[in-house]
């Protein structure tokens, strides 16, 4: 174990205060009051409903792996083991789908973003992030979004390890935006300079996806 000390500040705890500050990515019960906890267009279910691209891989925790580069000062390779030695953490969130339907008050556990690039520490050119799962999925959205105070890379909801068919063994949960930003069964983390869509946004979904806005689609 290192004894060199621990900086005092650093680019990314000075963008968390800004964030907190500003009161930025705050979502459902958190910020919002009851009666516009729901976004328009949107209902209620007490399911889980399950939606992906017609696989669900299967992912041993002894070859799993998360790789996070690009535009970071240290890129990382962590298998389950490792990952799992980072402060845990517990986030109680709304989530609302692309296809009309929303959960709320969902408890995951796992590690928060902001603890992970504290490790990874974004460089200046860093703007978005492309992330890409283990079926070969993609999405995007805006660094400071992946780094909302909420969102978190989730192990386990409701107390039980995260199902193969829920995104299990680790899934990003970042409640903000439309769940299909949520990358499910997430193995690498690239943080970009230029915005790049993702599988769906290369087939007319919104390129952001807030479900306040409604932006569902590239034209909405």
């Amino acid at each position: 174990m290192s004894d060199d000390p621990i900086p005092a500040d650093s680019k990314l705890t000075t963008s968390k205060r800004r964030w907190a500050a500003e009161g930025k990515f705050l979502t459902g019960r958190i910020s919002r009051p009851e009666t516009e906890r729901l976004p328009p267009g949107q209902h209620l279910v007490r399911n889980w409903p399950v939606l992906d691209l017609g696989q669900q891989p299967q992912v041993s925790l002894l070859s799993w792996r998360l790789d996070v580069f690009g535009f970071v000062e240290k890129r990382l390779s962590l298998d389950w083991v490792a990952f799992q030695a980072i402060e845990q953490s517990t986030h109680v969130s709304d989530i609302h789908c692309v296809t009309t339907w929303s959960r709320y008050d969902i408890r995951w556990e796992g590690v928060s973003t902001r603890d992970l690039l504290d490790l990874a520490m974004p460089t200046p050119e860093a703007q978005h992030v492309l992330l890409t799962s283990y079926d070969g999925y993609t999405t995007n959205l805006p660094l400071a979004d992946f780094a909302a105070e909420d969102a978190i890379l989730a192990t386990a909801w409701e107390g039980q390890p995260l199902t193969r068919e829920h995104g299990g063994p680790m899934r990003l949960v970042v409640p903000h935006l439309y769940f299909w930003k949520s990358a499910k069964w997430l193995s690498r983390i690239e943080l970009i300079g230029a915005d790049r869509a993702g599988f769906w946004e290369k087939n007319g979904y919104h390129m952001y996806g807030d479900p306040w806005r409604e932006q569902r689609y590239s034209d909405d």
